[in-house]
């Protein structure tokens, strides 16, 4: 079996599929990896690494494409729509693509890819089930947003985090407020708290509370009625704009007072919820800083513009989109793992040997179930299909 890397094509977009460190592990399950030259040098693994650790560095992109049996990017075509469309023409049936794919918010791409008779998977799609959580890349990349959102608040707002105490007067310590606390916010949390900060969480989900305290931060205690709020795999699920405008109202007074705001709140393949408002904003004291993490999917501000860093009202908003790309050492050695793992389980699952190149798709098992979206040329993930309005596959889902 073959294993092909890709340089990423997606503007602003650093890393890479595959680290060096991980070769090794593929060779000795039969798996050989060939990696586009240059594929790593935007993330910091030059090509002469890769070849000490024995992939075959290729010149040529389509050379790559003409020979993996399975492609690993982290961005296919489905989350990189634009520029990944050049590769489209060039892959074939029975080929494998593994990547980031955004099936949920772009279902009609994943027709695209199913004219061209991959078997393609989502890695966003990995069910939040224990055996399943070293191929969480949404956990292992979001960890990563969540440290470097509050760097960057750090970076932008004209305070200092902790408190000091010196010769010329006691410096207070900065307020930071996160709107969930899903892996992002937690990581949030504790990177403030690391830097000093008096800190304050909220998620939606009371469940959490217990998290953010052992963390060292105080919990938003908000009285609505959030029993409904925690959906399928431990993720926070669309409210009510009733419910989310309740919200608003009781979270101003945090949000006023506070020298950072990090948002998190995100619905799986939706848009944002708006939890912080144009008024909030306004209220909020000059030279405080909104980073929002969920800027790609409209923002949980009001205000936020998405890719762009904007000033309302005295107060800096960070759209900044794609951040563990701005991480991309640390950001593609967790995905790596992350690939890497989800690869082996397929191919041990199937039964199959990847010394001989025979490695059938194992549909039956729970976790390829989960994120296998199109095979065979056809959209074979029932969610997807669902949302396509295609008839359900008989048997098949």
């Amino acid at each position: 079996m073959i294993a092909g890397v890709l340089r990423e094509t997606c503007a602003g977009e650093k890393r890479v599929a595959l680290v060096p460190a991980v070769i090794p592990t593929l060779t000795k399950a039969g798996i050989q990896v060939l990696v586009e030259a240059g594929a790593g040098d935007a993330a910091g693994f030059l090509d002469a690494s890769y070849a000490e650790k024995g992939a075959e560095i290729v010149a040529s992109r389509d050379e790559v494409l003409g020979k993996a049996d399975c492609v690993l990017q982290v961005r296919t075509f489905g989350a990189n729509p634009e520029a990944g469309r050049d590769d489209l023409p060039k892959l074939r049936a029975g080929q494998w693509v593994i990547g980031h794919a955004d099936p949920l918010a772009a279902p009609e791409r994943s027709t695209e890819l199913a004219s061209r008779g991959v078997s393609s998977f989502a890695l966003e799609l990995v069910p939040r089930i224990t055996r399943a959580q070293s191929m969480d890349v949404l956990s292992s990349q979001a960890n990563i947003a969540g440290y470097k959102a509050v760097l960057i608040a750090a970076d932008l707002v004209p305070r200092m985090f902790p408190m000091m105490m010196t010769a010329a007067g006691t410096v207070t310590p900065a307020k930071v407020f996160v709107i969930g606390a899903g892996v992002a916010g937690l990581q949030a949390i504790a990177t403030a708290r690391r830097l000093g900060a008096v800190v304050e969480g909220y998620d939606v989900r009371p469940a959490v509370k217990e998290q953010v305290m052992s963390l060292g931060a105080k919990f938003l205690e908000i009285p609505l009625d959030t029993g409904s709020a925690e959906g399928s795999g431990g993720y926070a699920k669309a409210l009510g704009e009733e419910f989310y405008k309740r919200q608003r109202e009781l979270m101003g007074k945090s949000i006023a007072v506070s020298d950072v705001v990090i948002c998190t709140a995100a619905v799986p393949g939706g848009k944002a919820p708006v939890l912080v408002t144009a008024e909030q904003v306004e209220a909020m004291n000059p030279g405080s800083v909104i980073v929002d993490l969920a800027a790609e999917r409209g923002g949980n501000c009001e205000l936020t513009k998405s890719g762009e860093i904007v000033v309302e009202h005295g107060v800096t908003i960070v759209g900044t989109l794609n951040l563990p790309a701005t991480v991309a050492y640390h950001a593609s050695q967790l995905y790596a793992k992350n690939i890497v793992t989800f690869l082996l389980h397929v191919v041990k699952t199937s039964g199959g040997d990847a010394k001989a190149g025979a490695v059938p798709v194992p549909r039956e098992d729970e976790i390829v179930k989960e994120t296998l979206v199109t095979h065979g040329g056809e959209i074979v993930h029932a969610r997807i299909r669902e949302m396509l309005k295609l008839a359900p596959l008989a048997g098949k889902e």
